[in-house]
């Protein structure tokens, strides 16, 4: 396991450089330390949701750091997994670098003002995409770290990277919610010697910051300007400060709960105020002295009016992760509980598991398994010594996603954007019509929305394939009316109430006259700063027009048992999205005429969008539907995305599952996963999922692989090997991903894999031949004589000399397929059967020999002519 650290107390600064070394180092799992600053923790609050960044009680267990990454800081902090004795270290840091590195650590860096500036440089140099929210965090660690690149030790490197950042949709009105104006130069002296020494401590829940430090000569600051920056950065309960000023020390003390009265520790020193705010003056002692001090007693003047034991209840009632599903729901009918926690053997909590839950497990036939399988992990929990503070504190972490809203204004600027967007993918007879189509449903009492993909790629910037309406009420009804209305015609099915509306050519030289010339595509879009920050718009409008329509009632899915087909009913559009696999595909576009554009949300996808998150919502969903496992693999790689640690964490118990399913639907998955740009990349993300190994234990992703299917894409002259890429004659580009995948397959395993995926005759002739391809071609390696070429690759299907050229690494095997394809195929003698006749040999089988040793010769290049073949003949005949 590699992981990426940084120091505690952490400020923009090291959390911007745990998300920029993640962005360059995919691998690593960014964890975030124990102690965040107040404002930061603000910050992710509202803006984290979908950020890679990992809990460090999270980490998995069993699994060894073999790798740190260390940024803004040079010294190690240890997680679950490390040992003391890790030597493999990379730091980044933008502080002068230590004389000597222990055995095995690196050091990266530069003096700059941020070590954000050095990640940034890095993912502006290759090009890496970001997120609005990526870009804010990361400029905000650059302007707090240079004082908005203000401070003396500002580069203008750190002015590049920031002008780059807003380049890519920083908002710098959040940065600036979250960042206060520069101190002055004093100030910041000692506002840096402050938080060099902070020291926190834990009392009763309550997290006390302590921190000093020493004013320079001469001078007279206000310390509480320092102190109330230093509190709203770490946000503590309560903050003591000390600056020793000209042989005295000063003490600002703030405290936010009613359990630390400052006033009392100030009282101590001589000092006063009120409960909330105090300060004494210490005189003749040093800051250090005090520090030692006030820590020592600290403890006594921290005192929880609640604890947690004066309003807890007794008899929690718990299940045991080892329990079966059956025994936690009649624990559930008796009780009339909606979910218990899990606990472990020692009484640990494990997780949560809800009536939801166990309902889908009970339904998918599992009664006898253990809840552990089905739970909801994660634990958040406190001791009845605890305050009630600390309780409200996690409470409030806890259910922050619930009580965060989007702003109207936000709101609107949404659906603005998603207006935009229709205007520039779509032309605009068929943006006129879809508007037409959702005016007639609201007269039908209907709604009509864009759902799933569609939806996900016009928010990404991604081309639109297919055209699907969903309906919420009847789509069937809804067809027949647009055919009465429009013409064309329709196909129905309604079993599923699906409807696929052929449009009548004439539908579209009318909304043209209606309409007027097509717009064309807003070239100023994309710098527009409302646009989603992980789009690149790479679909101008394009002028082709659907030649039909799919119209599809909302519908809601149940799953008898694990990897059945689903029986469908219909449902409203929010059941509709909930049954979609992923959050990325549950958003959906309204397109009846009062709500024209607005883009609903019920599941987060848009934040999922934003942060590349691929996320399932049950703790079921890969055993309701195995093939989940390989369309997130898919997803992952076409869209640059990442499963969340708790949907991968599904996966493992859901592998088996891929057993029970048809073979036709993982070879349907396999098939779009050929179709993808890179299909590599989802392949290696199923193996590391240990799905490729599930499906055949022989199948492997690895860099022969690799490199066979970048052969693949870079194929300069398909017309000489009939190579097709859509559905005329020739070999396909899917058969050469489907054979190569194969090629180094034992023959039971490519027989055993023909039968269970149900592979067709297109492609399983070709891997079935696989094996005669290998000995033809470790024969070619010998072989010189052009005769001897052609006898040995003539009996070889077409479809076969492109992939030999493809597997083999031998630059004369490719040069012979080559020339045997682009000429020797083609040579023929040119004496005929009747120039034979006309010599009075009667037909006969020495025919055949003449005629393939007149065609051995001339590719040899021992015959030239039709004389040299007539002088030929005559000396054959004459033997």
């Amino acid at each position: 396991m590699h992981i990426i650290l940084t120091h505690e107390n952490a400020d923009f600064d090291a959390i911007a450089s745990l998300l920029g070394a993640h962005k360059l180092y995919p691998n690593a799992r960014p964890v975030l330390p124990r102690r965040v600053n107040g404002n930061v923790q603000s910050f992710l609050a509202l803006y984290g949701t979908g950020l890679p960044f990992v809990d460090p009680d999270t980490l998995p267990r069993g699994q060894h750091v073999r790798r740190v990454i260390l940024v803004d800081t040079q010294s190690l902090t240890y997680v679950r997994g490390m040992s003391k004795d890790v030597n493999d270290v990379l730091v980044i840091d933008h502080h002068t670098p230590p004389d000597v590195l222990p055995v095995g650590w690196r050091f990266q860096g530069e003096t700059l003002g941020a070590t954000t500036t050095l990640l940034v440089e890095a993912l502006s140099a290759r090009l890496t995409p970001i997120t609005r929210v990526e870009a804010t965090l990361m400029l905000a660690g650059i302007y707090e770290d240079t004082g908005s690149l203000t401070y003396a030790a500002t580069t203008s490197r750190d002015l590049r990277a920031a002008a780059w950042l807003v380049e890519q949709g920083a908002s710098l009105e959040v940065v600036a919610d979250f960042l206060e104006h520069p101190l002055t130069t004093t100030q910041q002296t000692i506002y840096d010697a402050l938080k060099e020494h902070v020291e926190t401590l834990e009392i009763d829940g309550h997290p006390v910051v302590l921190s000093w430090a020493e004013s320079p000569p001469n001078t007279d600051e206000e310390i509480s300007t320092l102190a109330h920056k230093l509190r709203d950065l770490l946000d503590p309960s309560a903050l003591f400060v000390l600056v020793e000023i000209g042989g005295n020390t000063q003490l600002v003390a703030r405290s936010n709960t009613d359990d630390i009265n400052v006033a009392e520790v100030a009282a101590h020193f001589g000092g006063g105020g009120h409960d909330r705010a105090a300060a004494a003056l210490i005189r003749q002692r040093h800051a250090i002295d005090v520090f030692t001090e006030l820590r020592d007693l600290l403890p006594d003047f921290v005192r929880p009016r609640v604890k947690v034991r004066n309003v807890m209840s007794l008899g929690v009632r718990t299940v045991r992760a080892s329990e079966p599903v059956h025994a936690v729901y009649q624990h559930m009918l008796r009780t009339g509980h909606e979910g218990f926690p899990v606990v472990g053997p020692e009484g640990n909590i494990l997780g949560l598991v809800t009536r939801n839950a166990v309902d889908r497990a009970r339904q998918h036939q599992w009664e006898y398994q253990p809840v552990e399988r089905i739970m909801q992990h994660g634990a958040v929990s406190v001791s009845p010594e605890d305050s009630v503070e600390r309780v409200r504190a996690l409470m409030i972490q806890v259910t922050r996603t619930d009580l965060i809203r989007l702003p109207l204004s936000e709101t609107n600027a949404l659906q603005q954007d998603t207006v935009h967007r229709m205007e520039l993918y779509f032309p605009a007879p068929l943006l006129a019509l879809i508007r037409q189509i959702g005016e007639l449903a609201a007269q039908q009492g209907y709604n009509v929305y864009f759902v799933g993909g569609i939806v996900r790629d016009l928010l990404l910037g991604h081309p639109l394939v297919d055209l699907d309406i969903v309906v919420e009420g009847h789509a069937i009804t809804l067809g027949k009316a647009l055919a009465d209305k429009f013409g064309g015609e329709i196909h129905t099915h309604s079993r599923f109430g699906t409807v696929k509306w052929t449009l009548p050519a004439e539908l579209w030289e009318k909304c043209q006259m209606a309409n007027g010339e097509w717009r064309m595509a807003d070239p100023e879009f994309a710098n527009s700063p409302s646009r989603n920050p992980k789009s690149t718009i790479q679909n101008p409008k394009s002028q082709h027009l659907p030649d039909f329509i799919d119209l599809v009632t909302a519908r809601t899915e149940f799953y008898e048992h694990p990897t059945a087909l689903p029986l469908v009913e219909r449902s409203s559009i929010k059941q509709d999205l909930h049954r979609r696999d992923f959050t990325i595909n549950k958003l959906a576009i309204r397109l009846d005429p009062q709500r024209w554009g607005e883009l609903l949300d019920f599941y987060g996808g848009k934040a999922d969008l934003d942060a590349g998150v691929v996320r399932v919502l049950h703790s079921l969903s890969f055993i309701d539907d195995p093939t989940r496992i390989l369309r997130a693999a898919r997803f992952e790689a076409r869209l640059g995305f990442h499963l969340d640690l708790q949907s991968e964490s599904l996966i493992a118990n859901a592998l088996p599952m891929l057993d029970r399913i048809t073979g036709g639907r993982i070879r349907h998955e396999l098939d779009l996963i050929f179709r993808e740009a890179q299909p590599e990349a989802a392949l290696d993300r199923l193996q590391a999922l240990g799905a490729l190994g599930h499906i055949h234990p022989e199948l492997i992703s690895d860099a022969w692989l690799h490199e066979r299917f970048t052969r693949v894409r870079q194929l300069d002259n398909l017309a000489l090997w009939n190579i097709a890429t859509d559905e005329r004659e020739g070999a396909r580009i899917d058969f050469f991903y489907w054979a190569l995948f194969f090629y180094r397959l034992s023959s039971g395993a490519v027989e055993h894999l023909i039968k269970r995926l149900l592979i067709p005759r297109r492609i399983s002739s070709g891997l079935r031949a696989l094996p005669i391809l290998r000995e033809t071609l470790s024969k070619l390696e010998t072989v010189e004589r052009p005769s001897q070429i052609v006898t040995l690759l003539e009996p070889l299907a077409a479809e076969l000399l492109p992939l030999g050229w493809l597997a083999s690494d031998d630059s004369t095997v490719h040069k012979k397929l080559e020339r045997y394809t682009r000429e020797w195929r083609r040579v023929q003698c040119e004496t005929t059967g009747k120039d034979l006749k006309q010599l009075g040999l009667p037909p006969s089988p020495l025919y055949r020999h003449i005629f393939e040793t007149l065609r051995a010769e001339r590719l040899d290049g021992e015959i030239m002519t039709r004389e040299d073949e007539e002088r030929r003949v005559s000396e054959l005949l004459s033997v």
